[in-house]
């Protein structure tokens, strides 16, 4: 029954963290990244479809991201959604391709990037605790339930800490690498 308990906490654990890094990999850092464009969606053929899955994305180079659309007779609405986005990027349309460039980080603009990842790395931490105050509060009421012993649950809450200090650990390892990332020029 521990055990049990233990597992969906790590399970929850871990989601924590992916959701945390998903949410960094959107934060843009002055570098070309994919990822910067994974929310667009672009009219096609009446349906509004993923970016990704109506051209290929690539990053020629340091500072720009290339989109190659399979049907060119969608460039257009490609560009007005990159634009409607609210990224602050301008795509540049030479008629087969669109290259939208990375324009880099004033120092300003780095500081409030990496006190929003800062905030997003401790609403992650918070997270993780908020699994292990749950799962202590279940192993609590399944002792006064008689369905484990007082040193049984001491333990589990023990292991519980465990796990919260190896999730907190992984969001702080990438929270620095992050900030590391933003403040290089």
């Amino acid at each position: 029954m521990i055990k049990d308990i233990l597992k969906l906490a790590a399970e929850k654990m871990a989601k924590a963290v992916d959701h945390v890094n998903q949410e960094f990999n959107k934060i843009r850092t002055g570098k070309a990244s994919i990822t910067l464009l994974e929310g667009i969606k672009v009219e096609y053929y009446g349906t509004m479809t993923p970016l990704n899955q109506v051209g290929t994305l690539s990053t020629p180079d340091f500072h720009t991201i290339a989109i190659q659309p399979w049907d060119k007779t969608i460039i257009n609405n490609i560009e007005k959604a990159i634009l409607n986005s609210n990224l602050g990027l301008n795509p540049v349309n030479d008629g087969n391709i669109i290259r939208v460039p990375i324009p880099p980080l004033n120092e300003e603009r780095r500081k409030e990037l990496v006190k929003l990842v800062k905030k997003l790395a401790e609403d992650g931490r918070i997270s993780v605790r908020n699994i292990r105050r749950d799962k202590i509060d279940k192993l609590k009421k399944t002792e006064k339930e008689e369905h484990i012993s007082e040193d049984e649950r001491k333990h589990g809450e023990q292991e519980l800490q465990k796990l919260t200090d190896k999730y907190i650990k992984e969001i702080d390892e990438l929270l620095a690498k992050k900030e590391k990332e933003i403040m290089e020029v």
